[in-house]
């Protein structure tokens, strides 16, 4: 038997570091995953998790604190609440999110922000004036500069003096009086910098985030939320912002992501597989583990254009309200939020939050969402925490098991499969037998329906035409589908085939397609 500790208030819970004590065979027998560590009234306030691990064991007692009361001279009480079950490497029970695969779909989308590493690099307005700088009209060298802080207190207004993509010969003469005020405010501290990189490229930032840059590049506004915080709201903001490393940027524009981002099912496995930190235990947000193995739903595009039209309105309406009432902060509002549900009574302080907040229409919002994307998913809407993970997990298996197979559901197809050797897949294929049915238009015929601009849509659309009928050629897509390209439908039916989901045949001498395992007519 041995005893691990691992302290779980200065870094992020590291699965890895646990699990490396447990060999092929051996299993906890008793663990502690969050406990209160104050060796005395003036000792450190950190948190530990213990664990027993015993070779050949599976089942174990896994012991939570339910209550934390003081104590004597020691430390602090607490209260223990035992389970008896397998014990998984992030020290839970149940769905275990820490066997999941990172999905190919969600690559390449989900960053850090920047490290400035010098305050030189920092504006004030007061500043501008001295350099040269328009506040109406910035010069590309000149980024707003957004913190953690921002998203969840009072934004504040910053900016940094952001060189990234220049030489110094550029930054010099392109921006010679922002080049100076670098090079005598930063240069001197990187010149003692240990890391040759950092101290070459004095003028350029410590971490310059350059796939984030990458990815946003193309985009008016991305997702963005705090790596550590209670609440962990997502918004849009202007990508050519500059977003600081203690902020994730998922890089894309679509409010679909943002809703989905925002919703229960999200929130309830974000909280399971991210980690916790600093005094408050705060939930932490990572890429690797709350990100890049979550399965966002494949679903129909009215379902999408609902999540789409809630999540534009719930990030409207946070902004609309603190842009009205400077002092309120998105904290703030959630805390009520939390009380609004638990039904517990406001202080006069919450109520004055309660209706500058607006958080009855808050939670409105949010009930909403979560209903819609609970639909996105297929699932009932009382499911419990518990089973929201159990389905996630199986969901990520089937994921990674397509991807195995060849099919990868691209979140952003345009984006991540350039270069790609085989189609892009994408989220949103609707389950055969749910094709939407074509408005009825003038006479007896009914109308075309619209031809999608983007080529994941089109395979969807292509999909669901083949699930309406035992054989589609180019001819009779053409004819379903207003201002559709003939090349365009072609490949699109292609793009089926090889992803295994259609099969091409020929009748009389004309290429048809139909779905996989239907038999032609």
């Amino acid at each position: 038997f041995g005893l691990i500790t691992t302290n779980s208030i200065t870094q992020t819970f590291n699965r890895q570091v646990v699990a490396s004590h447990i060999s092929r065979g051996t299993a906890f027998v008793f663990a502690i995953p969050d406990h209160p560590w104050v060796d005395s009234s003036d000792g450190a306030a950190v948190r530990i998790a213990m664990t027993v691990a015993s070779r050949g064991g599976s089942v174990g007692i896994l012991a939570t604190v339910s209550g934390e009361f003081p104590g004597d001279e020691h430390g602090t009480g607490v209260e223990l609440s035992p389970q008896k079950a397998v014990i998984h490497a992030d020290l839970t029970i149940g769905a275990n999110v820490t066997d999941v695969s990172a999905l190919q779909a969600n690559r390449d989308l989900s960053f850090q922000g920047i490290i400035p590493l010098g305050d030189g690099f920092r504006l004030t307005r007061e500043d501008f004036p001295r350099l040269g700088v328009n506040p109406s009209r910035l010069p590309l060298a000149v980024r707003r500069f957004v913190i953690g802080k921002d998203l969840v207190q009072v934004p504040q207004e910053r900016h940094l003096i952001d060189f990234f993509g220049l030489t110094e010969e550029e930054a010099r003469s392109r921006f010679p009086a922002l080049f100076q005020h670098v090079l005598t405010t930063v240069k001197p501290e990187r010149d003692h910098n240990r890391r040759d990189t950092r101290r070459k490229n004095w003028w350029l930032f410590g971490e310059n985030a350059p796939k984030l840059r990458r990815a946003t590049r193309s985009l008016a506004r991305t997702i963005c939320t705090v790596e550590t915080s209670k609440h962990k709201p997502f918004v849009f903001l202007p990508a050519d912002w500059d977003f600081d490393h203690k902020l994730y940027v998922v890089a894309s524009d679509d409010a679909f992501f943002l809703g989905v981002l925002s919703s229960r099912i999200h929130g309830t496995w974000a909280l399971a597989a991210g980690g916790r930190l600093g005094v408050g235990n705060d939930p932490t947000w990572t890429n690797t583990t709350c990100f890049l193995p979550f399965p966002f739903p494949a679903t129909n595009e009215p379902t999408k254009t609902r999540i789409r039209k809630l999540a534009e309105s719930l990030d409207a309406h946070r902004k609309a309200q603190q842009a009205a009432h400077p002092g309120l902060t998105v904290t703030g509002m959630y805390n009520v939020l939390e009380k609004l549900r638990s039904g517990d009574s406001l202080t006069a302080k919450e109520k004055t939050i309660h209706e500058q907040g607006l958080v009855s229409v808050l939670r409105q919002l949010h009930d909403d969402l979560d209903a819609a994307v609970f639909d996105a998913y297929g699932w009932p809407h009382d499911l419990t925490d518990e089973q929201i993970l159990e389905r996630l997990v199986k969901l990520n298996a089937e994921r990674a098991a397509e991807e195995a197979r060849g099919l990868v559901r691209w979140l952003r197809p345009e984006f991540q499969a350039v270069g790609e050797k085989r189609k892009p897949a994408q989220v949103s294929l609707l389950p055969v037998g749910e094709a939407p049915e074509a408005p009825a238009g003038k006479g007896k015929k009914p109308a075309r329906m619209p031809w999608p601009k983007a080529f994941p849509e089109q395979i969807a659309a292509i999909r669901n035409l083949l699930a309406q009928g035992d054989g589609v050629s180019v001819k009779t897509a053409a004819a379903a589908f207003n201002r559709a390209d003939k090349e365009d439908l072609a490949a699109s039916l292609d793009a089926l085939v090889a992803l295994g989901l259609a099969v091409a045949f020929e009748v009389a001498g004309e290429r048809r397609w139909r779905l996989a395992g239907r038999v032609a007519a």
